[in-house]
């Protein structure tokens, strides 16, 4: 039997680490270790999934090449970006109000 590398999923703090822009990394450091810290409370130790899953979609978020377009649109309310919800999501108009 070879040793393989154990592939620890989007959540590998190492990775999410190496795909973020350098200037996110010490903040990705600091949320990290604080819920590091807070997990030792076994009750908290969700805290530090949440933590872990959050800066993963972060990371996928900044890897996309039109990330800063996209972020300045949403900070500008650019109308060229909006979409109406019944031209983005399937089936929109037919739903009763109660349920958008």
């Amino acid at each position: 039997m070879t040793a393989e590398p154990i592939d620890h999923g989007p959540l590998n703090p190492e990775d999410i680490l190496r795909r973020l822009p350098a200037d996110e990394r010490d903040r990705f450091l600091r949320e990290y270790h604080s819920a590091l810290d807070a997990a030792h409370e076994l009750w908290r130790f969700r805290q530090l999934q949440d933590v872990l899953r959050l800066w993963h979609l972060r990371a996928v978020a900044y890897a996309q090449p039109d990330f800063a377009d996209r972020t300045e649109q949403a900070r500008t309310g650019d109308p060229v970006a909006f979409v109406p919800a019944a031209e983005a999501i399937p089936g929109w108009p037919d739903r009763p109000n109660g349920s958008r």
